[in-house]
């Protein structure tokens, strides 16, 4: 069982950065592929970015590639996602997910969810 709890949202300006963490409970969290995602009001939940177990390997959104930049702290149990050059558009509740490194791919299949962080920007 993992237990994730998410922080460093806010309510920021067009063209704004946030970083955002993700705090893991997990014993052997490099044992896990982590990813973000992002939920707008009245949308699905949306792929965000994702780092494979060593950090080694990244995955992002069409929409915020060039401008998010995921990363993990294994030491620290923590995953991280820089956010620059934001826009309106990013306004989202964004959650953390663990899922085990075996699982392929990096955009679906995660078993464990934070309660998520409220991101507003403002234009």
């Amino acid at each position: 069982q993992v237990q994730l709890v998410e922080s460093g949202g806010g309510l920021v300006q067009a063209g704004d950065s946030l970083r955002l963490s993700c705090a893991a409970s997990a014993r052997t969290f490099s044992s896990y592929t982590m990813g973000w995602f992002r939920q707008a009001p009245g949308k699905e939940r949306e792929f965000v970015a994702a780092i494979s177990w060593s950090g080694g390997t990244t995955s992002y959104a069409d929409s915020v590639k060039g401008r998010f930049t995921i990363s993990r702290d294994n030491a620290k149990n923590t995953v991280y996602l820089q956010m620059n050059s934001l826009k309106p558009e990013d306004t989202a509740v964004y959650y953390c997910a663990a899922k085990d490194r075996s699982s392929m791919g990096y955009t679906r299949s995660y078993q464990y969810w934070g309660q998520g962080t409220q991101v507003t920007v403002s234009s």
